[in-house]
């Protein structure tokens, strides 16, 4: 069995040490946006039918007039940005990686797993996670001359004129996209991976048909074409961030970074902070590698109260 890997989450676990039920509990320990894309009316053969060519076909032109994908990129959308890191290193050819952390961890157990070797030199092969978790660090076009480049943009819609998706037209290069963050819609499982089509071609054959389910199309399509909500969400994470940044500030912690859609403190002792906010069934984000980290994700509009009576 392989080993679990260190993500937000586990509030199964926190309800079993701190008692509540999920109703109970403001879960931060994610950055997945807490007002969620509104559901839109599927029609019946959503569910019923497989999907057809058309569906993706308009899905993935709906994906490039959002993005700005550049004509010279392809596109392939999965169930979840994680399908395609899982997927990636075994269409690109095998070498050393490099994969500046600390990051998202699923990036080196992909690699890890199809037997790369993880190093420092980022001649062959580069993931940058772009902005990066859990500090929000922001790439910029010069650090990239990998011969094969991955750059992980999950959290980046919620600044697009920071996006590097234009570089998806250089050989070598994939873009990732995530519906689960900005969206609010980690359960829909739909991510993309965008850039040099030879490995996009290679991502196909593996991945196979009906990759995306039926529901999941129609619900990005719709997404994509909604151009307008983005925007509205995109200022009320810059308050709701804004907010919780004076929150945290006022109580002592230290901002480090992040997004708007999660924010990473500085509290001297993380794990005691955790358990404070547990109390309150409030739960954070700590990491092991940092004793000093807590990380949270943003609360929904009706619970903010919650998380102030847990100071």
């Amino acid at each position: 069995m392989s080993e679990k890997r260190d993500h937000g989450g586990g509030l199964d676990a926190a309800i079993a040490q701190y008692g509540g039920t999920r109703a109970d509990w403001l879960d931060l320990s994610t950055g997945i946006n807490p007002v969620p894309y509104p559901m839109p009316a599927l029609p019946p053969d959503a569910w019923t039918a497989l999907p057809d060519e058309a569906a993706f076909a308009r899905l993935y032109a709906l994906a490039r007039r959002f993005w700005t994908i550049p004509d010279e990129a392809a596109i392939i959308g999965a169930t979840g940005a994680s399908a395609i890191i899982a997927a990636l290193p075994r269409v690109i050819p095998q070498g050393d990686v490099c994969i500046p952390g600390p990051t998202y961890n699923e990036h080196g157990a992909a690699f890890a797993a199809s037997g790369w070797n993880l190093g420092q030199d980022p001649s062959h092969a580069l993931v940058a996670v772009h902005p990066n978790n859990p500090d929000g660090h922001r790439w910029q076009i010069k650090d990239f001359d990998a011969t094969y480049t991955i750059i992980d943009e999950s959290f980046c819609d919620v600044t697009p004129d920071q996006s590097l998706v234009h570089l998806a037209a250089r050989p070598g290069t994939i873009i990732l996209k995530s519906f689960g963050k900005f969206w609010g819609l980690a359960g829909l499982r739909l991510g993309f991976a965008i850039g040099d089509p030879k490995i996009i071609a290679r991502l196909t054959d593996i991945l196979g048909p009906w990759q995306i389910s039926g529901p999941a199309l129609s619900i990005g399509a719709e997404a994509l074409s909604d151009p307008a909500w983005a925007d509205d969400t995109r200022a009320r994470l810059d308050a709701d961030s804004a907010r919780l940044d004076a929150m945290m500030t006022q109580n002592g912690a230290q901002l480090i970074g992040g997004t708007t859609l999660f924010r990473l403190y500085n509290v001297n002792d993380a794990q005691n902070a955790q358990d404070r906010l547990a109390q309150h069934h409030v739960w954070s984000r700590t990491f092991p590698y940092a004793q000093d980290w807590l990380r949270l994700g943003l609360p929904a509009p009706d619970r903010w109260a919650q998380l102030e009576a847990a100071f």
